[in-house]
């Protein structure tokens, strides 16, 4: 076991990889030299070189376009955006080529590629660099999304997003970047689709991604300060969704309140919201509960920001609001 951050995880996932296999590359603007714009590609170019680890111009659309060309004839891009906000440059890549090239064209190619994206709020970023827009991609068939919330976590499944042979969104959030956890560089992959148990409690479940498993956590932990237990679900990748696992813990506590940094208008928590009404009604004794960022673009001012996005003391009001 080895002690990594966040971000050295994914950097560390992505090196074990490109040893095993030369078609996998790395494309994205200041990913060379500079490391990346977060310090997440580091020293890969000096053990790689300028021929893997390509700087790119400032253009989303072109970055992504050439990670799906690259895809479709034999390579393994692994592209970077700087923040996920940038998508939107190039989302007619994403949304009308990426996600649909395997399917239109019989499943004659396969699109390997995976688009690093951080997010979320938290670093005083303001509104065009701070958002967290998982909703849009998770509505897209023919991308998976990818959001850890751990470095143990992060590495695993930065591991199978590279193996997988369809698009994979692979969502950082931001503030987690210099988290530190125990990881075993040796692991096998996290298969996408598997959540994961965070803490187990009998009273109520919360569903939470990202950052909010950090709030959930905590909120969890202060709570079990007046007896009540609450179990923390982190399904770890949005798409495929891991529905088994909410299930049998709804199954369980017969409550559910889902935590995500997304608006609350047209979040992927609304999603899962209809799959359990729809799903798994019957083992529901309160309607289902979302909390969720204000609907609000994120603020630059400190004191405004932490009040649009939420935080433990939020969930803990949620929690015994339902109870």
């Amino acid at each position: 076991m080895r002690k990594m951050t966040y971000s050295e995880a994914i950097r560390e996932g992505m090196r074990r990889r490109m040893k095993e296999d030369p078609n996998i590359i790395i494309l994205g603007e200041d990913v060379g030299e500079f490391g990346g714009c977060f310090g997440v590609t580091g020293d890969l170019i000096k053990t790689f070189g300028p021929e893997r680890v390509r700087d790119t111009p400032i253009s989303e659309g072109a970055i992504v376009g050439c990670a799906v060309g690259a895809a479709a004839t034999g390579l393994r891009p692994i592209a970077e955006l700087m923040f996920n906000d940038f998508m939107t440059v190039g989302m007619d890549q994403l949304v009308n080529q990426a996600a649909k090239m395997r399917y239109m064209f019989g499943g004659k190619i396969t699109l390997p590629m995976v688009v690093r994206m951080p997010t979320g709020a938290g670093t005083r970023a303001a509104a065009q660099h701070s958002q967290s827009l998982e909703a849009w991609l998770t509505h897209v068939p023919g991308l998976k999304v990818v959001y850890p919330s751990t470095p143990k976590d992060a590495y695993g499944l930065m591991l199978s997003s590279i193996d997988d042979d369809n698009p994979v969104m692979y969502m950082e959030h931001k503030v987690l970047y210099a988290m530190s956890g125990e990881v075993d560089e040796n692991m096998e992959p996290i298969p996408l689709g598997v959540a994961d148990v965070k803490r187990e409690g009998e009273d109520l479940t919360i569903i939470a991604t990202g950052r909010m498993v950090h709030e959930a956590l905590n909120a969890a932990s202060k709570l079990s300060q007046d007896g009540i237990e609450v179990e923390v679900i982190d399904p770890r990748t949005l798409y495929p969704l891991d529905n088994k696992t909410i299930f049998n813990s709804i199954e369980k506590t017969n409550k559910v309140i889902i935590v995500t940094e997304e608006t609350k208008r047209g979040s992927y928590a609304g999603e899962i919201a209809a799959i359990i009404a729809e799903e798994c009604f019957d083992n529901l004794d309160a309607p289902v509960a979302r909390v969720c960022s204000l609907d609000s673009p994120i603020p630059f001012s400190p004191v405004l920001e932490d009040y649009v996005v939420p935080n433990f003391q939020d969930i803990i009001n949620a929690v015994k609001k339902m109870l």
